[in-house]
């Protein structure tokens, strides 16, 4: 635990950021101390990342000041930042893929030798003894695009320890960590504190609030509106000072009537990028009016699974019916047109063109019909229109529905993907990750959108790592190891014990 009388080693006054029809950060103050983990909370849109790039010098403040151990700073980039020991770890990592985690580390500042060649070896054991002083066990000499996320993020956080960080800005940092990686790196921001390192932790999760910072400040609506203790807060109170109204934690649902199958999969192999098999003679059925929620450690297959039931990837073998209709081999485009709606893993590589607008992306799997378009040429109008009563209907915030979606909060182009996929008939949803990295303000409103689609009549498979979200949103639940279907459970048989084992591999 930090110590409140420790030095104050940042402090932002009165910060103030506009954008374009956009108040991000409205008179916003901030203090953090030596060996501190400040967790930062809010909706999405609520000024976090604002906030945290101009304390990383991405942006400029409109107005306010900001400290860095004792002295006033002006941050016009990251190199200012850095070169007052802030480092900063972003949700989506910064790191060159086929390159070594040594050359990562330095690159931009390289160790170099006689001729001005890169020392390897020097750069090597440079990372190697970081990794050891910090806890942060890694390879130098492994190439990234081999490493799992959870070492991808200690190569982040060896880059800004090797650049003198005492001060870290982590944004997101378990969003897409499975739960022993999550731990992990919890351990190595104890351990880092411990150090005298201090550390803003910008997160979602309420539960991982409450078990690892020292104290919690809650932005809303760009202001800061309160600051807790975790020793003194609960999940419930904390989600209603990020809200500003009590949330609904739980999933409220009556029981399922399933009907018939819409769904069946028959020994279905895919394999990965690298040609390795990952998804091993799986078989599974979901009926409609009923929620099958897949569990599983990331890894496993998942994303390779849904892949080739969304078409894709292609399949290896086995068969999938839809509605039954054969649709093993069939196209993106044909799998929607059986009625089938997709919420990707990957919001921004599968879910969104970022640089059309939110109007545009309303209808981008079904531009090419009536009332969309005549003749082939898209009538501006009626898109525009849908744009408005889905913006509307779906509460995204946005300050108009001609903003490109790449401008959007996470939770926000997260809602424009539900929307999308919700707003025209549906046999069969096809969920992956559906509320990963977005608030629980969004969560409650995406899960209650899901159960409504359930309780429509629509076959709903769920896939996703929070063994939370699975149990509270599945009539059955499927368990997923090394690409196989281990055990498929009824809810009521379905334990956060059982289901864990069975994750872990044993056959509970």
């Amino acid at each position: 635990m930090s110590d409140n009388q420790a030095p104050i080693v940042l402090e932002a006054k009165g910060i103030t950021k506009k954008f374009p029809g956009v108040l991000a950060n409205d008179r916003v103050d901030l203090t953090l101390r030596r060996g501190e983990i400040l967790a930062m909370l809010g909706e999405n849109g609520a000024g976090k990342s604002t906030l945290m790039n101009i304390l990383y010098g991405l942006y400029h403040p409109d107005a306010g000041e900001i400290w860095i151990k004792g002295e006033k700073a002006e941050l016009h980039n990251p190199g200012d930042a850095i070169a007052r020991g802030v480092g900063m770890v972003h949700q989506h990592f910064q790191l060159v893929p086929v390159m070594t985690v040594a050359e990562n580390v330095i690159l931009g500042q390289e160790v170099t030798r006689a001729g001005g060649y890169i020392d390897k070896r020097a750069a090597n054991q440079r990372v190697r003894e970081l990794s050891e002083q910090y806890g942060l066990e890694i390879d130098p000499t492994a190439e990234v695009d081999d490493l799992p996320v959870g070492l991808q993020q200690r190569v982040e956080i060896i880059k800004a320890l090797y650049r003198h960080a005492d001060i870290l800005i982590l944004d997101e940092p378990t969003a897409v960590l499975t739960p022993q990686e999550a731990n992990e790196l919890f351990r190595i921001m104890r351990d880092l504190t411990d150090r005298g390192v201090s550390i803003i932790f910008i997160t979602h999760k309420l539960k991982e609030v409450l078990a690892v910072a020292d104290r919690i400040v809650v932005l809303r609506g760009g202001r800061s509106v309160g600051a807790a203790l975790p020793a003194e807060s609960t999940e419930a109170s904390l989600a209603e000072l990020m809200v500003g109204r009590k949330v609904i934690l739980q999933v409220d649902k009556d029981e399922a009537k399933p009907g018939a199958p819409v769904l069946q999969i028959d020994n279905l192999e895919v394999l990965d990028d690298r040609k390795q098999k990952v998804v091993k003679g799986l078989s599974l059925e979901v009926r409609a009016g009923e929620i099958l929620g897949v569990a599983g450690v990331q890894g496993n297959g998942q994303r390779e699974f849904v892949e080739a039931l969304t078409g894709l990837r292609s399949i290896v073998a086995g068969h999938i019916r839809i509605a039954g209709e054969e649709s093993t081999h069939y196209t993106p485009r044909r799998i929607t047109e059986l009625d089938v709606a997709h919420i990707p893993e990957d919001r921004e590589k599968h879910g969104l063109v970022m640089s059309y607008s939110i109007a545009d992306n309303m209808v981008l799997n079904r531009y090419y019909r009536a009332p969309y378009s005549r003749n082939a040429v898209l009538d501006r109008e009626v898109i525009a229109e849908n744009g408005r009563n889905l913006v509307k209907q779906y509460d995204v915030r946005t300050p108009s529905i001609y903003t490109h979606a790449g401008n959007l909060s996470g939770g926000n182009k997260q809602k424009v993907i539900v929307a999308r996929e919700f707003s025209r008939p549906v046999k069969l949803l096809i969920a992956n990750q559906p509320t990963r990295g977005i608030d629980v303000g969004s969560i409650e409103f995406i899960h209650n959108q899901i159960v409504a689609q359930r309780d429509a009549g629509v076959a709903v498979l769920v896939v996703s790592a929070e063994l939370d979200e699975v149990l509270s949103l599945a009539d059955r639940v499927a368990v997923m190891f090394d690409g196989r279907i281990v055990k498929t459970l009824p809810i009521e048989e379905a334990t956060r014990e059982r289901v864990g084992l069975l994750m872990a591999g044993s056959e509970a």
